[in-house]
């Protein structure tokens, strides 16, 4: 059988939408040339402020742990889940700019708020060079909150740029996170980035699909009826993740008395979490992208969460000061993001890709660069990492690593699974056994 390129693109004006990876892409019987797509892909996903640490910790180390109150939405995947315990952050100082500018590059950051601010590069982009090169994207870094125009100290002596971003291509070079997912869409598949150019498409009731139907009828023509059903429901999932984008542009556009409401932003957090976990799985399964970043929230984020019951600012109840209701609402606050997470984990599992699924071939590291939000305490650091990184990763474990065990072993020990090769980064004395 004759082997669609893996790189086919469905065309049309504005519109260039890359394909998943379908049967007829191998060629028959090309047993290497099928293993050869399983395709490691890396994830990062930051959450602020600590957790309750005595609701996230299993209390058993090894296989078959009891999953905690804060994990329990992850535990339908347990055979995929790692618990890593006892990591500590590469900066003791207590505070927030310290946190995520740490979490991925291992290194601490120069304690300045002008514009020499400097740290160190960050894991994804060591890893990006290393898989990310063939892709169009080689990494998305995506956020929900957006304080770029913040300058100066956002901490203590702080520079905004170690809160603003969690990626650095070079120490003095961070990277912006994209907060709009319309703009995050459009980067993938093309199209009109202006505000007349999204609502006169809007206007006129059109699709980026509609574009391509040309393109797409040639295609379908050839191909058997598993790639056919396989390509119909990606393309359904464009559609419906587009739709989405749009009511929400509907949304901000109807509110006039609302100044500079973001185009393509969500009102509702829930929806721009699930838009932007969306977005990075069809970059994932077009293989758009391998590596991508995502801040859920960012740290010193005053965010409330009527929706679960939780209204006091996120910042603000992560320092409970012991007391019960608070512990309370900042675990189940904890609990919330990982069930949004655990949605994303399930959409990678659905996804068909090569010989398994995109979370079989996916490294997901979820965690936070604070342990104690009361406190903004360094150590034990809460991180779990999902996925099975094409065979790299064996799952239903609690890693209790040795105690000041350094963030920069286990970014190290990721990085190692992904083909770097080298045997330090940042302050690392060592690697993870993942």
């Amino acid at each position: 059988m004759k082997a669609i390129p893996r790189r086919t693109f469905l065309r049309g004006a504005g519109a260039a939408i890359a394909l998943p990876f379908l049967d007829s892409m191998v060629p028959a019987l090309a047993t290497t040339a099928r293993a050869a797509t399983a395709q490691r892909r890396v994830g990062f996903v930051y959450i602020p402020h600590g957790v309750i640490m005595g609701q996230w910790t299993p209390a058993t180390e090894g296989a078959n742990f009891e999953f905690t109150p804060i994990l329990k939405p992850l535990e339908p995947f347990r055979d995929s889940v790692v618990v890593v315990s006892n990591l500590v952050r590469a900066e003791v100082n207590s505070n927030h700019a310290v946190s995520s500018a740490c979490w991925l590059t291992g290194v601490p950051p120069k304690r300045t708020d002008g514009p020499d601010f400097e740290v160190g590069v960050s894991v994804d982009q060591l890893i990006a060079r290393q898989i990310g090169q063939d892709t169009t994207f080689p990494s998305l870094e995506v956020a929900t909150e957006d304080f770029t125009g913040l300058l100066g100290a956002c901490d203590p002596g702080y520079s905004c740029a170690y809160m603003n971003t969690l990626n650095w291509q070079t120490p003095t070079t961070p990277l912006p996170m994209e907060i709009n997912p319309r703009v995050v869409f459009e980067r993938l598949f093309g199209g009109g980035g202006t505000l007349d150019q999204r609502l006169a498409r809007m206007q006129a009731d059109r699709s980026l699909l509609d574009f391509v139907v040309a393109d797409l009828k040639t295609l379908e023509g050839g191909l058997p009826s598993r790639d056919r059903a396989r390509l119909d429901e990606y393309l359904s999932y464009i559609r419906e993740i587009e739709r989405r984008i749009e009511r929400a542009e509907k949304q901000a556009h109807a509110q006039p008395d609302v100044p500079n409401a973001p185009v393509g932003v969500p009102e509702a957090y829930v929806e721009h979490v699930a838009l932007m976990f969306d977005l990075l799985a069809l970059a994932f399964q077009a293989d758009l992208t391998r590596v991508f970043t995502f801040m859920m929230a960012r740290e010193v984020s005053q965010r409330t969460y009527p929706e679960i019951g939780v209204t006091e600012p996120h910042h603000s109840i992560s320092h409970h000061a012991n007391r019960p209701e608070a512990i309370e609402g900042h675990a189940k606050l904890n609990a919330y993001h990982v069930s949004m997470f655990a949605k994303f984990v399930e959409r990678l599992r659905s996804m068909p890709d090569g010989d398994g699924s995109l979370l079989d071939h996916s490294i997901l590291v979820y965690g936070s660069g604070m342990s104690d939000g009361n406190g903004h305490t360094g150590a034990p650091l809460p991180h779990v990492v999902v996925g099975g990184g094409a065979g790299q990763i064996k799952g239903n474990r609690h890693i209790a690593t040795s105690q000041g065990t350094p963030m920069a072993d286990f970014l190290l020990a990721v990085a190692q699974k992904c083909g770097v090769e080298q045997d330090r980064f940042g302050v690392s004395k060592g690697t993870v056994s993942l």
